[in-house]
């Protein structure tokens, strides 16, 4: 999911009713009808028909189809249409983190520590650049993918929320998706940013980038290099 579509999913909120809708469905310990989350919002039936079904289409509500108990057969009638909370995980931030990411890396690397007895660095080190690889292979089957060296790193390193941009000869970060724990603790952030960069263009047909550590105020601790034109 993009973070132009969790915006979007966000944004659905932002309407009075459609946000009382969503959290009347939340609170309840089962799915929840139309008929009962118009109730309990206090709304006609077809104006909670209407913004459930936007919760639904932005992937804020999930649906099931269920006849209520004791009825069942020829005659019944259709099934009740169900709203649940969506299973899909939605958050945003601007400019986009990514503490998700950093904390897969480093739930790995300490399990595969705990698992081999090599070093922690060495383990942090191969977990991103496994993960680096696993977006990049990603962004080579997206629909839509780039062409170009620049244009495929460039469309890598955004969907990670890095805020690529061509600089000279180079690409500068303008977005450390890891930005407070690198405030805090830049020796293991920056270097793990440098493995996840590095991982991921491995992948990618990007002959000649180099990854370097280049750190400078207000941006990511990377730069990348390429011999190749765009």
């Amino acid at each position: 999911m993009t973070t132009d579509d969790q915006l979007s999913s966000v944004a659905a909120l932002g309407e009075p009713v459609r946000r009382a809708l969503y959290r009347f469905v939340v609170a309840q310990p089962e799915p929840v009808s139309r008929e009962r989350a118009a109730g309990g919002v206090g709304v006609a039936h077809h104006v909670a028909k209407f913004h459930l079904d936007r919760l639904e289409a932005d992937g804020l509500l999930e649906v099931e189809y269920s006849r209520p108990p004791g009825r069942g057969g020829p005659g019944a009638g259709r099934p009740a249409k169900l709203y649940r909370r969506s299973a899909r995980h939605i958050a945003v931030n601007l400019p986009e983190r990514r503490y998700d990411l950093a904390g897969q890396i480093l739930a790995e690397a300490v399990t595969a520590a705990q698992r081999s007895g090599v070093a922690l660095d060495r383990s942090v080190r191969e977990a991103a650049v496994t993960a680096g690889r696993a977006l990049g292979e990603q962004t080579q089957t997206a629909p839509g993918a780039a062409a170009g060296p620049l244009a495929v790193i460039s469309d890598a390193l955004t969907a990670v929320g890095y805020e690529p941009r061509v600089d000279g000869d180079r690409i500068v970060l303008g977005n450390c998706p890891f930005h407070r724990l690198a405030e805090n603790y830049p020796a293991l952030v920056c270097g793990m940013n440098l493995d996840l960069i590095d991982g991921l263009l491995d992948t990618l047909p990007a002959a000649g980038a180099q990854v370097r550590l280049d750190p400078a105020p207000g941006r990511c601790c990377v730069t990348i290099r390429t011999d190749e034109p765009d």
